[in-house]
This record gives C-alpha cells, sequence and structure tokens, in this order.
C-alpha cells in the first residue's frame, strides 16, 4: 500500500519506464519510503501547521552527503569526471589534469545563496519540521566553467540529464499562469530532502517551463540561472519561482500557512495572495509571509522598470508592485526588495552586521529588521575524521550530530593532552586527501596551505593576496613553503570578475621561477564537491571581503567546523566571532555601515595589513609542524579548538529554530517531529 499512496500523492511521470526499479513498497532510491508518506500527508492536513520556503537556487551536495542509491552506471551527462587546473608549473598543466569519478552535482544552483538554502532545507527535515520547498528545475544548470591561458575563464552551457539524475521525479501534473500576452505551463518535478538519520524528509517542488505546451521562447526559461542578458528574462524567472510556486502548492493540495521569501527573487509569489483582494484584505495576507535578505550590495537588489514588467504581468499585479515596490527617488522603478519587505510580516538580515548595514540602507523598516545570522549543515561539511574524532569523545560533547550547539563542549578538551594529537592527526588524515588528489603539482602534506575559494566578484577582491607577489615570495623564502589554492566562478554576464580571473591568471603563471616557495593552483569548475574538499583539508581559510559588502559568507563555516583556522577581514559573520580566537583578523574595519561604494577596493593597504598577518600565520605555522613533528602546546592547536566551538553557533540547526522562533512565529508541537 506505500507505493500506491506514494504514486496517489505523485503520479510520476514514466514510471514503469524510467523509475519503477528505484522505488517500491519500502525505499525510495534506497531510502524508507515511509518518511515521504508522513510528510506529504502532514503537508495535506488542514491542522498542521506547514511552511513553504521558496529560494532561486538549492545546493544540495548529494555527491557529498545523502547520496542516493544507484543502479548500473550513471548517465554520462549526470557526471564530472574531469576537472583541469591552473598553476605557476603551466609545463605540468598541459599534460595533467584531475580525475575524479563523481556524480555532477543537482546542478539547480550557483553558489553561497543556493547552497545555504540547500543546507537550511537539510535542517528542515533534521528537525522534522512540516515544510515544502519551492523552486525551478534548470535545465542547462549554472554553466560550466573553462580556464583559458591569457583569456581567463570561458563559460561553457552545461547540459545534464533530469530524466536520469538519483532522486529526481517528474510528475505528471503542470500548473497555467495567464499571463498579460501568453499562457505559461510549468511542468513539476519533485526531489526529496531526507534528514541525517532519513526519519524525516522535506519535499522540494521543482518548476520547469521546458515542456512542449508552451511556445519554443518560453520553453528556455528555466534553462540557465540567472541568464540576465535582458529584463524579460529576469522578470519571467521571478515569475515562475513567485507566481509558479504558489500556483504549485494549490495544485498539490497543500495547506501552507507560512511562506518563507529566501531573498527578492520570490517577491511576486506574494501577488496570488493579493489579487482581488481590499487592502484590508491584503494586510491579512501580510501576515502569512516572511522575508530573508542576502544582499547589501545594490546590484543585488531587483529592480525593474514597470514598462518592462507590463510585457510580462497584467495590470492588476503592476497596480499591486506599485503599492508596495516603488522607490521615492526613482519613479516608474519597481525594487523588488521593497515588494518583499512591504509584503512581509517579518525581516530579517543574515548577520549582525548584515542588519546594521540594512538599517543604513533602509532607516524606514529599522524597527522591522532583525539579525538572524546564517549556518551551515554541520553533517554535510564535517568530514570524516573529524567525524569520527568528535564520536570518540561522545561521552563529553554530548550528541552532537542531533544538536550540534553540543560542539560548544570541545571547550573542556582544551587541556586534554589525547585530544589535542587526536585533533591534530585527524587534520593531517584530511589534508592527505590534498595530497592524493594534488601531488603531481607537488603539495605535501607538511607545508603551510591556504585556500580562497568562493564566488568571483569584486567586493570579494580574488586577487588581493597577490596584489604584490614580490612581497609574497619574500615571506615564502624566509619563513616557508606556502601552497595557496583558487577556485571560483564569475557570472558570465559580469566583465570585472572576468578581469580579476584573468590578472590571477597572469599573476600566477608569472611566478613560475619561484615554485620552489611558492605552489599557486586555481581549480575551474568549484561546486560543493571541492567546497567540502578544501574546507575539510587547509590550514587556513582566507577569506577577504571589503566590508561591509559581505552580508554574511558561509565557506569559513565549513572550515571552522573542520579545525581550520580563518585569516579574514572583518566583515559577514566574522563580526560575532571578532573576540573567539578562530585565527587572524586584517585589514579596513568599516565604521559607517554604507554599502553605497563598492569601487574603492582599498587594495594596496589591505594586501599590506594581509602579507603583515600573513608572516605570523605561516611562522606560527612552522613552529607547531616541524616537519611532521606536531607541537601539541601551540596556540594553533587551542586555535582550532575555538574553530570547532564556534560551529555550535554558525550551523543551520541554530538557524532554522532562529527562524521559528523569531519569524515563522508557529507553535513547535506543529511539526511533524
Amino acid at each position: 500500500m506505500s507505493l500506491q499512496r506514494f504514486l496517489e500523492i505523485n503520479p510520476v511521470d514514466r514510471f514503469e519506464e524510467n523509475y519503477k526499479q528505484f522505488i517500491d513498497e519500502n525505499s525510495f532510491y534506497g531510502f524508507p519510503i515511509d518518511p515521504i508518506l508522513k510528510a506529504e500527508e502532514a503537508l495535506l492536513k488542514p491542522d498542521v501547521t506547514s511552511i513553504a520556503y521558496f529560494s532561486m537556487e538549492y545546493g544540495l551536495a548529494p555527491s557529498i552527503y545523502n547520496s542516493f542509491l544507484i543502479k548500473g552506471e550513471v548517465s554520462e551527462a549526470n557526471t564530472f569526471r574531469r576537472h583541469e587546473l591552473f598553476s605557476n608549473m603551466r609545463s605540468l598543466d598541459y599534460f595533467l589534469d584531475i580525475q575524479i569519478d563523481k556524480m555532477l552535482d543537482l546542478p539547480i544552483y550557483s553558489g553561497g545563496l543556493g547552497v545555504l538554502a540547500g543546507d537550511t532545507t537539510k535542517s528542515m527535515a533534521d528537525l522534522g519540521m512540516s515544510v515544502v520547498a519551492v523552486g525551478i528545475l534548470w535545465n542547462k544548470g549554472y554553466f560550466k566553467q573553462n580556464f583559458w591561458f591569457r583569456y581567463g575563464q570561458l563559460p561553457e552551457e552545461m547540459n545534464w540529464d533530469p530524466w536520469n539524475y538519483p532522486g529526481l521525479i517528474p510528475l505528471n501534473k503542470k500548473v497555467k499562469l495567464e499571463m498579460r500576452n501568453e499562457t505559461l505551463y510549468l511542468k513539476l518535478w519533485k526531489y526529496y530532502v531526507y534528514s541525517y538519520d532519513h526519519r524525516f524528509v522535506v519535499p522540494l517542488i521543482l518548476l520547469d517551463a521546458n515542456i512542449d505546451s508552451n511556445v519554443e521562447e518560453l520553453q528556455r526559461l528555466t534553462d540557465q540561472l540567472y541568464r540576465s542578458d535582458n529584463p524579460w528574462w529576469k522578470i519571467y524567472q521571478r515569475v515562475i519561482l513567485g507566481l509558479g510556486g504558489m500556483k504549485a502548492l494549490e495544485a498539490l493540495g497543500y495547506n501552507v500557512v507560512r511562506y518563507h521569501l529566501n531573498e527578492g527573487h520570490a517577491a511576486f509569489a506574494f501577488l496570488e495572495k493579493a489579487r482581488g483582494k481590499s487592502d484590508e484584505e491584503i494586510e491579512q495576507e501580510k501576515k502569512s509571509f516572511v522575508y530573508t535578505c542576502h544582499t547589501p550590495v545594490a546590484a543585488g537588489h531587483d529592480r525593474f522598470h514597470i514598462n518592462d514588467l507590463r510585457i510580462v504581468l497584467k495590470d492588476e499585479d503592476i497596480a499591486i508592485l506599485e503599492k508596495l515596490g516603488t522607490e521615492p527617488d526613482k519613479p516608474g522603478v519597481i525594487n523588488l526588495t521593497l515588494v518583499a519587505m512591504n509584503a512581509s510580516n517579518h525581516i530579517n538580515a543574515v548577520a549582525l552586521k548584515h542588519s546594521w548595514v540594512m538599517h543604513n540602507q533602509f532607516p524606514d523598516y529599522k524597527d522591522r529588521i532583525i539579525a538572524i545570522t546564517n549556518g551551515v549543515h554541520t553533517l554535510t561539511w564535517i568530514s570524516e575524521p573529524v567525524r569520527n574524532l568528535l564520536n570518540k569523545y561522545r561521552d563529553v560533547l554530548g550528541d552532537w550530530e542531533k544538536d550540534p550547539t553540543n560542539l560548544k563542549n570541545v571547550e573542556s578538551l582544551r587541556n586534554n593532552w589525547d585530544f589535542r594529537r587526536d585533533l591534530w592527526n585527524a587534520h593531517q588524515e584530511n589534508k592527505r586527501q590534498l595530497v592524493s588528489l594534488l601531488w603531481r603539482w607537488g603539495v605535501d602534506e607538511n607545508s603551510f596551505t591556504l585556500a580562497w575559494a568562493r564566488r568571483i566578484a569584486a567586493y570579494k577582491r580574488p586577487s588581493l593576496i597577490l596584489r604584490n607577489p614580490d612581497r609574497l615570495v619574500d615571506i615564502a623564502r624566509r619563513v616557508g613553503k606556502i601552497q595557496i589554492i583558487m577556485a571560483g566562478k564569475a557570472h558570465p554576464q559580469d566583465n570585472l570578475g572576468f578581469t580579476f580571473i584573468r590578472e590571477l591568471m597572469d599573476k600566477i603563471d608569472a611566478l613560475y621561477e619561484y615554485r620552489k616557495y611558492i605552489r599557486i593552483m586555481m581549480l575551474e569548475n568549484y561546486d560543493t564537491y571541492f567546497g567540502k574538499l578544501l574546507t575539510n583539508t587547509v590550514d587556513v581559510w582566507l577569506n577577504n571581503p571589503l566590508p561591509p559588502f559581505e552580508a554574511s559568507g558561509t565557506s569559513g563555516m565549513k572550515a571552522i567546523l573542520n579545525g581550520v583556522l580563518q585569516l579574514t577581514t572583518l566583515d559577514g559573520w566574522v563580526v560575532e566571532a571578532e573576540d573567539k580566537d578562530i585565527g587572524w583578523i586584517f585589514g579596513y574595519r568599516d565604521e559607517t555601515n554604507d554599502a553605497s561604494n563598492e569601487m574603492n577596493l582599498r587594495l594596496d593597504e589591505d594586501a599590506e595589513a594581509l602579507y603583515q598577518a600573513l608572516e605570523e600565520v605561516v611562522g606560527l605555522y612552522y613552529s607547531t609542524n616541524k616537519g611532521g613533528e606536531v607541537d601539541l602546546s601551540s596556540p594553533w592547536i587551542d586555535k582550532m579548538i575555538n574553530a570547532i566551538s564556534q560551529a555550535s553557533y554558525f550551523n543551520t540547526y541554530r538557524m532554522v529554530n532562529d527562524y521559528l522562533n523569531k519569524i515563522w512565529e508557529v507553535d513547535r508541537a506543529f511539526a511533524t517531529a
């Protein structure tokens, strides 16, 4: 009966042909099927308080966490076997690449926002909450990155096979959107996000325009994530997420009482509730919406001219948007951030510092904007050696897997010399994974290793550490060998981002003659697999955004979970850990909370501050690790313990509980747990 009920809830398209071998009475791609039925039944019940979470992208990392059962060979389109590398040993790069036989990440994300949404969904599942997530099936993902010497990044269209991706199922269900000049049909897909113990799930609905019911131009709307070459595409993609997502919830019969808009991309969801309502009724509808803003950068706030919106939306929708999203100094322009804030009962920034920036940007909303700092999903990003270490000391730490806030108890092990030795050994075991991947480029486990990896954007200053290569070489010569690993993508329409990548490659290549002292490697196609590898294995995580432009940042949170120390400017989440001694803070300190001038990047002054700090960092490393012999009394190991302790706060378990108590305002008793 379980399979029969599953198919009643999920009428799977081509079930007999494609999916029968993976779904039966007891299992869904090797995972238990009963949690799916329980979660679906809860979402259908009128007496259960359920939540819908909308996000334009989801980075779920199925290649490294909760991987579904694969029978037979994975579709070639859904594998990623070869990664090239650009280094200061170009003769090697020409002949060698990195061979990893791994499944392609579900390619419906571009970077940190998506990974945050994925981690959030996993923690909601861990907590047994009655939640449905809503997103878009991006048929061509974001893009495939290629490096080309002297040219930098060359984007390539990605093609993958959703019909053969483990755990992803198409439904024989469509929703219809009547727009101003055409009708848009959206096919529904589902992907189930399981809890760490496989007891609970959160269904993820994905909307797909690539169906024969649509004319060819509309079919391509869900091809590439964040296509931005004209406003029509951008508006329609936001229509699909917002209006399409609401129609999907209705078509599936879900009883939702809270709608969480993760970034302004989903702001049009409110239109579905506001249409045909009086002003008083619209005010009542606002009580069901909450909004999380993720950016202090001006370009991160979607703005559309009314004339562009009129190409897609009906007059009634335009009238609602004019009331909610018109900026006083920009007549005729609708700001989706304002729409989302005005349509929501609660607004949260994603770090304490970010809330101060938002108060400055939107002073009229100051009393309504609160801070709920982002986090990471602990069990996705923790390495196996560190997980085994923490379980060895479980009697002291408590059940940290179920409740990651228990990681704070690692402080009680500070003077336990066995623990200090075990922690260092776990780190070295992790580092050997990196060596096994990059040994042909001369990487070794007892040399100081640093990583910078994230989205390439101007305010993140990717080339800061190479600002003065002579200074870097001098430190490596005098203090000790330095290994640097870099990775990241620039948006295909970000010309400045392309310029940074070209600059990086030129400066890396120019360090060829100093390869004895410095090894620099830049990985292409940075994804969650490499994100986990690097945050697990390097000695220090470099984070150098220009304050106050980093709303939160989460890569460093993944690193501290594994005892990897921080070398960072004071921005985003780091502001809340400034006095926790988890590494080194350098560079410009913002006191203004003014994110209006992104162009003064302060490269020279902050590069010099970085080199001064780096010399201290490298010196402490080599006094701690003397050719494989470790000084267990070193402050380095104290900092590693501090880092893991702080991971007790910077996680999505704590963050989702903050959502529950501070903005969702729903009774915990209504969760399925």
